[in-house]
């Protein structure tokens, strides 16, 4: 059995209009789109819980938050997984390793199925932290020495070389696992950014070019309220925001920046000359995606937990070898999610998917099959927001005061007018809350009583199976 390879490139907080093929954000992002112009892109991506923790706890495992019990931001949880998605390949017979910024999960050294891991840990004296002092040799050699920090939205360029920079250092370490691999057997490799996450601080030649041609101005939803308080811009590192001027052309000519380094990064590893195609004779499946979105000043957030789009919807792109019937630009517009990923690379490798996942192969959308789809995904995060979308409508449930939005996507793709008074959608809107009601019904928290959805309710990040402190 010839089985791929495959290569699975995963960023950090990477909002899906933010690549030249979607045409909407002028960032260039060539490498990306080549990707999904060879192979299949979901325009209807989402993370399930949109912060780091448990959107990768649902990429591991293939669970949705309420099963794997991580439902919001919380770190210092141990988790009891069940199989994952590198530790079924390693079964399988797949040498496994994943590069750069490692899963965020608890205690960080646990494999979760790598066999191999080059993270920065901050212990081992192969992290990018200590390679950084050792090879920068200046007082300030330090992630954070450029003095912008890590949910920030203040910017500059990269204080030292290019070539200390995190995202190529992660380059850097997947091109040396793919030199010294065992050639005798398949290898899974997760090549994994930090960017485009704060810091904002992409090498400078990057940070200039959106200085120079400039940035799309925030989405700004009738529904939405400027920040209170006699700093304009809010906090620093604040969710609220209401960035303009100067501040909002830096933050997005930083974030821009970033995403347009990594995809430079990106072309170390799938270039036709020395890439992973001509290392592996084409025998490669390429993925890439991300955790989450980051909100970029729309509807004055940000960062990422919120529903809207900014927040909640990600890049998926995936090629494969010509074998595997996935004609070239292979656009699916159904709802899909991280959930999806591990069954479906485990279908093209061959392997039998575990009884404990709950996302759904991709493969017959990528073959242009129709199969019968999902009616909804089940978006949250605690302790804000519970949510619905099957990427033409929104249904939104704010936890705290039981506020409610409906969103027409189909017609209003950045969430501008809240539909939720508008007489002539009360039936679907209806029919959207009663499909909240039944996926929390049998919650812990208490958010249903007969039949109807109770704010207020305590929303901690965690369940109760979530995993031990």
């Amino acid at each position: 059995m010839n089985r791929p390879n495959i290569l699975f490139i995963m960023s950090d907080q990477h909002r899906a209009d933010c690549t030249s093929i979607e045409g909407r954000h002028p960032v260039l992002t060539p490498n990306m789109d080549s990707i999904a112009a060879a192979g299949a892109r979901f325009t209807k991506a989402y993370t399930t819980c949109p912060s780091c923790i448990a959107s990768r706890r649902s990429l591991l495992s293939g669970q949705f938050p309420p099963t794997h019990g991580m439902v919001g931001y919380r770190d210092g949880v141990e988790w009891d997984a069940p199989p994952t998605l590198p530790g079924v390949l390693s079964e399988e017979g797949y040498q496994t390793g994943i590069v750069g910024r490692d899963m965020h999960q608890h205690p960080i050294r646990k494999r979760y199925g790598y066999q191999e891991m080059v993270i920065n840990d901050r212990i081992s004296e192969q992290c990018y932290d200590k390679w950084l002092v050792r090879n920068a040799n200046v007082p300030n050699a330090d992630w954070f020495g450029g003095g912008v920090m890590h949910n920030d939205w203040t910017a500059k360029p990269w204080h030292l070389e290019e070539s200390l920079h995190f995202s190529n250092w992660v380059t850097d370490q997947a091109l040396d696992y793919l030199k010294r691999r065992d050639p005798s057997c398949p290898f899974f490799l997760t090549v994994s950014y930090i960017a485009p996450h704060p810091p904002l601080q992409p090498p400078a030649c990057y940070f200039e070019r959106y200085l120079r041609t400039g940035v799309l101005p925030p989405d700004i939803g009738d529904w939405a309220t400027p920040p209170e308080g006699s700093m304009r811009w809010g906090n620093i590192s604040s969710k609220n925001v209401k960035l303009e001027d100067e501040v909002l052309l830096s933050a997005r000519a930083g974030y821009y920046g970033l995403i347009n380094h990594v995809d430079d990064q990106i072309r170390r590893l799938i270039n036709p000359v020395n890439g992973i195609d001509s290392m592996t004779g084409g025998n490669t499946i390429v993925v890439y995606t991300s955790d989450h979105g980051e909100m970029l000043g729309d509807h004055y957030r940000w960062r990422k937990i919120a529903p809207y789009e900014g927040s909640a919807r990600i890049p998926l792109f995936l090629r494969a070898p010509q074998r595997f019937g996935i004609k070239p630009e292979t656009v699916s517009n159904e709802a899909v999610c991280l959930e999806d990923i591990m069954p479906t690379l485990l279908d093209l490798a061959g392997a039998a998917i575990p009884d404990t996942v709950e996302g759904r192969s991709l493969v017959p959308l990528m073959r242009g099959e129709t199969p019968e789809w999902r009616n909804h995904l089940h978006i949250e995060h605690a302790p804000d927001h519970q949510s619905l979308t099957n990427g033409k409508e929104k249904f939104i449930w704010l936890v705290k005061d039981g506020t409610e939005q409906y969103f027409d996507l189909d017609s209003d793709p950045t969430e501008l007018k809240n539909l939720i008074d508008d007489p002539g959608h009360q039936d679907r809107i209806a029919e959207w809350r009663n499909r909240l009601i039944e996926e929390l019904h049998d919650r812990p928290e208490g958010f249903v009583e007969e039949g109807k959805l109770v704010p207020g309710r305590p929303y901690a990040a965690t369940l109760p199976h979530a995993g031990k402190v």
